[in-house]
């Protein structure tokens, strides 16, 4: 859902996962509500802004619209939202990379309860594989450069990620489900709040016998198997009216049987597999004086994430341990003065990256740490037109310290139901540890890497249509990158010149009869290097449909969805890691989901992923899961 229109936008036993679904429980009484427009965004100004005032491209997915297509993976969401393309090497548990209006995976900073997940021993990419929707409230994905807001890693966009808290009485939440491919998940949760506190505590699992990572249609016919557990919780107290501490932590451990690469034939069935860890918390404080109008917010986040990757005989070739660290302050202060809105923001950030790698073929021990200061100033006129100027400066301890700016502006006009929205943003991505430092059996690290520069722009409208029932908008975009950082096969390079990436993102939301609701995103991205060559893994055109039903007064609800990838590029890789520009085949994918309340508290749930069961590949060689079905029950006390 957008926020200015709503779219589309194994060992562990079956007992061992039955307290923990991917799947939200809702009480029987949320699934009569519906909120088709998101009041409000808290990630395009870092600051609550209405809808009507946000000048950049953003997509909101809800709760609700989780829960109605039954996403287990938060990443097969994103799918479905304009300019952001998710390729995924193999089935569930797999390297998942998000890219984001043409941008590279690690061009996008991605937050969950405001910790910065990232991870520097990954090349600061965060890997969407283990990732489950259980927990997930909402979902924000600002899209363009935003390194002026959040910094190096966000010249892409950002995608926020805000799990439930809890509110109201005790409750207890429960669900399973089972299916295709031996898979077993489950949920369990438990909230509560008052207007002094709230709790919420999760766990969720899932167990899957898998298929083959290598695509099994080039002669790999083992079963890669997949066991995820991750516990979530956070607890706030408010001391008073305008006062707040909250705790926040995040917990996962996973497995997945992963399969090799080689040069010449690709992925192939070896029976590696990767074990990992990751910790992620945060402590917050907040305060407002002046009757509200001056906010003060101080925060301290760390997170690490581990990952052994094993042979076939289980013993260890290699160790990432990436760690990140962060302290940050804001305040901001509102002012009125006539027609005029004013909101001053200014934040300081101190991080240290840290990664560590142990291999046959290397060991790396390196840190790094910056400094960033932001300011922005939003200035609202006579309830119509909403511009905003942000600066940061980031002082880093190996690369020169670099300024970046964004400015956006958002004009409704009166009586037409229509937004006119524009934003222009600069950006610096540095290199990674990895790119730095880091080196396999195939590939050296390059320390004379340089930052790479990034300017963009885009351009749209909103319009409503039919009263309230329909709307669609538009955005055109433009993103240049000086000095890209690309890959030759053995080790990362500068681009001399600049690369471009431009396109066009297109939403249609309507709600033709009550209860049914239709929305659908199209986007064409056009994406070159300085030669001229074609960036690999970005569909030049991606489109998605949902249709979604209540009905029996609510009890029962109906979901359809189809995503299409079109045509892309990826590298194939010779039998000496020497690399030439293959073509992926255009797929479509058809799912179906559906549920009914058997009584408040109660409800059943069933879907079918992969409906036609479509063959296809998101990264050369790499195989993906076919027709699935998938049976559940919920409960609420």
């Amino acid at each position: 859902m957008s926020v200015r229109v709503p779219r589309l936008h194994r060992t562990a036993s079956f007992a061992a996962v039955l307290g923990s679904l991917a799947l939200p429980l809702s009480a029987f009484a949320d699934s009569t509500t519906i909120t088709m427009l998101p009041p409000v965004s808290v990630t395009a100004n870092r600051v609550p802004t209405a809808a009507g005032e946000t000048g950049s491209a953003l997509t909101v997915i809800t709760r609700q619209e989780l829960e109605q297509r039954q996403t287990h993976l938060l990443s097969d969401a994103l799918r479905a939202v304009p300019g952001v393309a998710v390729n995924r090497t193999g089935p569930m548990g797999t390297l998942t990379q998000l890219r984001i209006r043409g941008s590279e995976g690690n061009q996008t900073l991605v937050l969950i309860d405001g910790i910065e997940v990232n991870d520097p021993a990954s090349g600061s990419e965060y890997d969407f594989a283990n990732l489950l929707a259980g927990d997930v409230e909402r979902v924000e994905v600002l899209r363009g450069p935003q390194s002026a807001l959040y910094g190096s890693d966000a010249v892409g966009g950002v995608v926020n990620i805000v799990t439930r808290r809890g509110a109201g009485v005790p409750r207890i939440g429960a669900a399973v489900e089972g299916g295709s491919f031996g898979t077993a998940a489950g949920r369990a949760s438990f909230g509560t709040g008052t207007d002094r506190y709230d709790l919420f505590l999760s766990g969720q699992g899932v167990t899957s016998d898998g298929v083959s990572v290598a695509d099994k249609r080039l002669g790999n016919p083992e079963k890669d198997g997949y066991r995820n557990g991750t516990l979530t919780g956070n607890a706030a107290v408010r001391p008073t009216e305008r006062s707040e501490i909250t705790v926040t932590g995040r917990y996962t451990r996973f497995r997945a049987d992963t399969d090799g690469f080689v040069g010449g034939r690709g992925a192939v069935d070896d029976g590696t597999s990767t074990a990992g860890e990751q910790y992620f918390g945060r402590l917050q404080g907040k305060i407002a004086l002046l009757d509200g109008k001056w906010e003060h917010i101080v925060g301290l986040t760390h997170g690490r994430q581990q990952r052994d990757y094993r042979d076939a005989a289980k013993t260890v070739t290699s160790r990432y341990d990436g760690r990140k660290t962060k302290a940050d302050y804001q305040t901001n202060l509102t002012l009125k003065s006539g027609p005029a809105d004013h909101v001053l923001t200014a934040a300081v950030e101190r991080e240290e990256d840290k990664a560590i790698s142990r291999s046959a073929f290397s060991s790396f021990d390196r840190s790094i740490g910056s400094t960033g200061l932001v300011g922005q100033y939003k200035l609202g006129l006579f309830d119509r037109l909403t511009l905003t100027g942000s600066v940061r400066h980031d002082g880093n301890d190996l690369f020169r310290d670099a300024t970046t700016w964004r400015t956006t502006a958002a004009y409704r006009v009166e009586g037409s139901g229509t937004t006119l929205r524009a934003s222009y943003g600069t950006g610096v991505k540095n290199p990674t540890l990895f790119e730095l430092y880091g080196y396999t059996a195939t590939y050296a690290g390059n320390p004379n890497l340089k930052p790479e520069r990034v300017r963009g722009w885009d351009a749209g409208f909103d319009q409503s249509l039919w009263g309230t029932r329909a709307s669609v908008d538009g955005t055109w975009f433009d993103q240049r990158i000086r000095d890209l950082i690309t890959g030759t096969g053995r080790t990362s390079v500068n681009m001399p010149g600049e690369s471009r990436i431009r396109g066009f993102e297109m939403g249609l939301s309507v709600e033709p009869l009550d209860r049914l609701t239709v929305r659908g995103s199209y986007t064409w991205t056009d994406g070159e290097d300085s030669a001229g060559a074609e960036l690999v893994r970005r569909p030049k055109q991606i489109a998605s449909l949902t249709v979604n039903h209540r009905f029996l007064e609510d009890r029962a609800n109906a979901n359809l969805s189809v995503v299409y990838n079109g045509r892309s590029s990826d590298w194939a890789y010779d039998p000496f890691y020497n690399r030439q520009v293959v073509s992926l085949t255009p797929y479509t994918l058809v799912n179906m989901a559906g549920s009914y309340a058997l009584s408040e508290g109660i409800e059943v749930f069933g879907r079918v992923e992969n409906l036609f069961n479509r063959r296809y590949q998101e990264v050369w060689t790499y195989g993906a899961t076919g027709r699935a079905g998938y049976l559940g029950l919920r409960l609420s006390l």
